[in-house]
């Protein structure tokens, strides 16, 4: 049995009145690891849906290898299972293979040996077990006792095991979903290592630009703010640099179009006025003027038309602006402020964070770290005062903005549009346009929060306070749910923009670039 590939061709999904998808096709061989990325809502998890046959389109058709695996959002398994009876399901074929070659060979049918041959192979049926131990090992499961029914094993624990599963069983495809959840450093690292050991086909939709950039051959940008899905060739790296090329292709189109439109409004407001008939004859032209000046006229009332005609269509066809970059916009004083912004000593908050010292200067640009549970939400809750604490000495009249990792609204029935008035207020609302930020589709700010997917509520927090930036900003992980660029650019705003920063995050891709100081939690 050889490897086959995952075939999907002008692939239609509609939810309601809704279309996530509309005519997407993809290509995935043996030996590929296509990287599927965009914003919330762009129909990451839908499309890997249909892939698996979990879902079917209401248009378009796949085809896909027999033996397929697909990382679910719960474990495909009883609560009263155990790990031992999940090792059993995913060893499965492996043990069958073997004892059938057994048999075959005993048998003397040398042809199914032969195909079951190939096949063992594939999956590397011989180190099955040592290979379940050691992907055991590396998810950090080492140490759950292979009698613990599943309904006994944290929301993380089940999610590293249904992978860890699927590693064993090791399936001629393979689609993930946001695999990287649940997982520090290590297994992060040991996933990227195992994935790119698979011969067949990998195809995963996930936020981390580390994971992304170590493990993809390719990369899906399924954000609709392009043409339609986009293919690019190698990891997240090269896909950066591309998106550089596209932009600066963009702006540099989007110029040339506006000063081709202004002169030719100019050419046909102008032009046709200058019309020959109106200069004064000279003596050798008298017996030619007339036949003289039809023939110019006829000249400029045709470069008048082909102008006109140009305008039209460059007019109906003009690439729209490019959305600008992020950017935290200058405040008076914000930047050129000094001093200590904030300072905290023997900070205590029982159970949560144990804190000895900690100064945060104007300017300051901050990364706190930690595993979760280590106090990086709590340490910035203390700060921002919203949590309690003894120690903590704040600027008096200290402009404190703070994005936390659940965003609600108290009023989930107004618009986005009309959220950011209210809170900003109209004048300010005028001044920096929710428009202009780039955070936002036009048709989402007309949409209720409340309907907004949580990628989009995050993203007018952030409009919120990047229109009206704070002194210090307190920012927790900034990066969840957020598509893969949009994340560069938070990044880069981060960088340039006035004002000081903490921020909390897991975030291997912004930690590894992170050029200012760090505090690691413990």
């Amino acid at each position: 049995m050889s490897l086959a590939p995952l075939l999907a061709h002008d692939l239609v999904r509609t939810f309601g009145t809704r279309r996530v998808l509309d005519g997407v096709s993809l290509t995935a061989a043996p030996g590929r690891r296509i990287g599927l990325i965009g914003e919330n809502g762009t129909g990451k998890s839908t499309l890997l849906r249909l892939l698996a046959g979990a879902d079917q389109p209401d248009g378009g058709t796949v085809v896909r290898p027999p033996d397929l695996g697909f990382l679910h959002q719960e474990m495909p398994y009883d609560p009263h299972a155990t790990l031992a009876d999940v090792l059993d399901d995913a060893l499965r074929e492996a043990r069958a293979c073997l004892a059938a070659m057994d048999a075959a060979l005993a048998g003397g049918r040398l042809d199914e040996y032969a195909a079951l041959l190939e096949r063992a192979q594939e999956i590397e049926a011989w180190d099955a077990d040592r290979r379940a131990e050691i992907v055991l090992a590396g998810l950090g499961l080492a140490a759950v006792p292979h009698d613990r029914p599943l309904r006994t094993l944290s929301g993380g624990q089940r999610g590293r095991l249904a992978l860890a599963a699927l590693l064993v069983r090791r399936p001629a495809a393979l689609l993930l979903d946001e695999p990287t959840n649940h997982l520090d450093d290590a297994a992060a690292a040991f996933l990227e290592e195992q994935l790119r050991g698979m011969p067949g086909v990998v195809v995963l939709a996930s936020h981390d630009r580390a994971f992304l950039d170590a493990v993809c051959t390719d990369l899906i940008d399924l954000d609709p703010a392009v043409d339609g899905p986009v293919r690019y060739g190698g990891g997240y790296t090269a896909y950066q640099a591309e998106r550089h090329a596209e932009r600066e292709r963009w702006e540099r189109r989007f110029a040339e179009e506006q000063e081709e439109l202004a002169d030719l409004r100019r050419a046909v407001a102008v032009t046709a006025h200058q019309v020959a008939h109106n200069r004064p004859k000279r003596d050798n032209e008298k017996m030619n003027f007339g036949r003289t000046t039809g023939r110019v006229e006829q000249q400029i009332s045709r470069r008048v038309r082909n102008a006109a005609r140009r305008l039209d269509t460059l007019t109906r066809e003009q690439v729209r602006k490019p959305p600008p970059p992020l950017r935290f916009r200058a405040r008076a004083l914000a930047a050129e402020a000094d001093g200590l912004l904030v300072s905290a000593r023997d900070v205590r908050v029982p159970g949560r964070l144990a804190l000895d010292r900690l100064d945060v200067p104007a300017g300051d640009r901050l990364l706190v770290t930690g595993a979760n549970g280590a106090g990086k939400s709590t340490l910035l809750a203390v700060l921002a005062g919203r949590l309690p604490a003894g120690g903590v000495r704040r600027r008096p009249g200290l402009r404190l903005g703070l994005l936390t990792q659940d965003t609600t609204f108290d009023r989930p029935d107004r618009t986005a549009l009309q959220t950011y008035e209210t809170v900003l207020g109209a004048d300010l609302a005028e001044s920096v346009p929710l428009r202009s930020l780039g955070l936002l589709a036009p048709r989402d700010t007309a949409r209720p929060v409340g309907d907004l997917s949580v990628g989009q509520r995050r993203r007018l927090a952030l409009a919120l306070l990047i229109a009206d930036p704070p002194d210090l900003l307190l920012l927790d992980e900034p990066t969840n749910h957020l598509s893969p660029a949009l994340c560069d650019e938070l990044e880069e705003a981060l960088n340039t923009g006035p004002g000081a920063f903490v921020v909390a995050s897991h975030d291997r891709w912004l930690r590894a670039r992170w050029p200012s100081r760090s505090l690691h939690l413990p």
